[in-house]
């Protein structure tokens, strides 16, 4: 049993890296290319990291630590343009460890929940808006983005997570790991002028 959920971490993460797929769907995938029933253990997200932070540090070491620098140069522009609905980094971007095939994901906490949509209209941003599944497990509007940067030479994703200001207190709680699952723009600074942080 333990076998298999190490063979499916390990699969996805290959998927994650080389395809910049989530966790989710990457671990359904291999699953199905390990031929696996549907009724197996699926590893958890802490291990599916685990698998990315290991396949990276034998197949990216090269490239990954400079796509992630891009990526959050990238995340800061963003959070200092949309600064006044108090954005906060999360994901691989924020974890360290994104490659030049992952979205950005930035979480912004409002007063009025179509403000940030209105300031994207505002400043004529091409934007599509669904609706997810947030961090709280409810219903959550997301403003989805194509971003070109300049250092990686190709249009980025940025999702722009929509949540009511009162959600800010339960997204500081740290995560299984005791890490703060995001990042305000003072820490994402941090971060682009000391990357070893």
């Amino acid at each position: 049993m333990e076998t298999s959920k190490a063979e499916i971490a390990a699969a996805a993460a290959r998927m994650v890296v080389e395809e910049g797929l989530e966790y989710g769907p990457a671990k359904r995938r291999a699953v199905k290319q390990l031929g696996l029933g549907g009724r197996c253990a699926l590893p958890g997200n802490d291990e599916i990291e685990d698998a990315v932070r290991e396949y990276l540090e034998l197949f990216a070491s090269d490239t990954q630590p400079q796509e992630l620098a891009a990526l959050r140069r990238q995340a800061l522009l963003w959070m200092e343009r949309l600064q006044t609905f108090r954005p906060y980094l999360s994901g691989a971007v924020w974890h360290g460890t994104a490659t030049r095939n992952s979205d950005i994901y930035l979480q912004l906490f409002c007063d009025d929940s179509k403000s940030a949509e209105i300031a994207l209209i505002d400043r004529k941003v091409v934007y599509e808006a669904r609706t997810v599944t947030g961090f709280n497990g409810q219903s959550t509007e997301a403003l989805s983005v194509h971003s070109w940067c300049d250092e990686l030479q190709e249009d980025i994703g940025v999702h722009l997570l929509v949540y009511d200001l009162d959600d800010v207190r339960g997204a500081l709680k740290p995560d299984a790991r005791g890490r703060s699952p995001r990042g305000n723009v003072q820490a994402v600074r941090r971060l682009v002028h000391d990357p070893a942080l």
